[in-house]
């Protein structure tokens, strides 16, 4: 992976992380440029300096896009706010739970998202899903095709620290557009809006949120019912599957990162082994699942696996994994795919340093990773068979 900040894994996600979702190598350098010292004194220290320089590069291209437009340089305008988008987003996803001004950091990120997709992507639109006396906020990118009939459709989950602002950015909507696909972009329960502007935090039983994502995409003229499928990257990567094993309307599922037993991985991270997604870490978690304190979030996270789960999944499961993903073990892919005995269709891939795709979820080359997982979804889609599938949950009895 490519590592600007020797030795702060961390924050060279996030700078890894900005270039593969359209970011240029030039606006980032010249952003990382100042906060090298600050960077070398450890994940936690300097956030807020981390903040501060990407801010300011955010500040230029906002000018530089409300020059453009009224100079009437609509599609100029729109991709500079989508790189701002880029930039904000990442860099508020890097602070404190409780860091002040974060709720006015990130309603700048939703406004930025906003005038990239009128400006540069008009497709993308943001909706709300009922869910539970309140909504689940996402984007919907309607594929070229919805005009003239319904189409396929991917629900995109994100994980414990990204927002639906990372799934637009990531383009992978773009991927699947590409291929006739339609996306919908959620921010689940614990993260992205509905945690900062809602309070909704996480829960285990994440087959209740695809249930209120199955529900609304039945409610538009433009979806094929047959072909919704969802997926989820890193902790997505236990919510996606753990949802397709119960809500039964669902035509496929992606783990995009294998989150067999998230549970376990926090006990390992108390022991400080592997690297950890978020500076603040422990701040982060109990805000994302609303716990109180870490001892009774460390027991009530030893429920977040899918050991028992993964068996009831009856439809076409893909699990991508990178072989030097240093947050997740790589022993937990093979993990999901032994245990998925019920799929018709299960594939593990495993992406190599070699080709790139390594790291978590494929972020050193997210976007070869973003294709493959489109290719994939796309013939999966084409090999089903037309009736749509029973609207009937199966949930057998929850494991121990």
């Amino acid at each position: 992976m490519f590592e600007y900040f020797p030795g702060n894994y961390v924050w060279n996600l996030a700078v890894v992380a900005a270039l593969n979702s359209g970011g240029l190598i030039d606006e980032v350098d010249r952003a990382c440029r100042p906060i090298r010292e600050a960077a070398a004194r450890g994940e936690d220290a300097g956030t807020a300096d981390f903040l501060a320089a990407w801010t300011d590069l955010t500040d230029q291209l906002e000018a530089r896009a409300e020059a453009a437009l009224a100079a009437g340089h609509g599609r100029t305008a729109g991709d500079l706010y989508f790189r701002a988008t880029n930039y904000l987003c990442n860099a508020e996803r890097m602070q404190s739970a409780s860091s002040p001004g974060r709720v006015q950091v990130y309603r700048r990120v939703l406004g930025l998202a906003q005038q990239a997709m009128e400006h540069r992507d008009p497709l993308v639109t943001r909706v709300a899903v009922p869910y539970e006396g309140t909504t689940l906020p996402g984007y919907f990118s309607q594929a070229p095709g919805a005009a003239t009939g319904p189409v396929p459709v991917m629900i995109l989950w994100n994980g414990l620290d990204s927002t639906k602002e990372h799934m637009y950015i990531s383009s992978h909507w773009a991927e699947l557009a590409a291929r006739g696909i339609s996306c919908l972009m959620i921010d689940c329960p614990g993260s992205g809006e509905a945690l900062r502007l809602q309070g909704l935090t996480a829960r285990v039983d994440t087959e209740a949120w695809a249930a209120a994502c199955v529900d609304y995409l039945l409610t538009r003229p433009d979806v094929d019912a047959a072909r919704i499928g969802l997926a989820g990257w890193s902790l997505g990567g236990y919510f996606a599957p753990r949802a397709a094993a119960f809500e039964k309307r669902l035509a496929l599922v992606v783990a995009w990162g294998a989150n067999h037993n998230w549970g376990a991985v926090q006990r390992r991270r108390l022991e400080r082994e592997g690297e950890r997604p978020v500076p603040h870490y422990w701040e982060h978690v109990l805000w994302v699942w609303g716990q109180p304190d870490l001892d009774t979030f460390i027991k009530f996270a030893d429920q977040v696996h899918l050991d028992g789960v993964v068996s009831h999944i009856s439809v076409p499961f893909l699990i991508c994994h990178g072989e030097n993903d240093r947050q997740i073990p790589l022993e937990y892919a093979h993990r999901s795919y032994d245990q998925a005995t019920a799929s018709p269709r299960r594939e593990l891939r495993i992406f190599t340093a070699a080709e790139g795709g390594a790291e978590h979820i494929g972020l050193d080359h997210l976007p070869y990773v973003s294709a493959y997982v489109a290719d994939w979804v796309s013939d999966a889609f084409r090999s089903l068979p037309d009736a749509a599938p029973s609207a009937t949950e199966c949930r057998p009895e929850e494991p121990a």
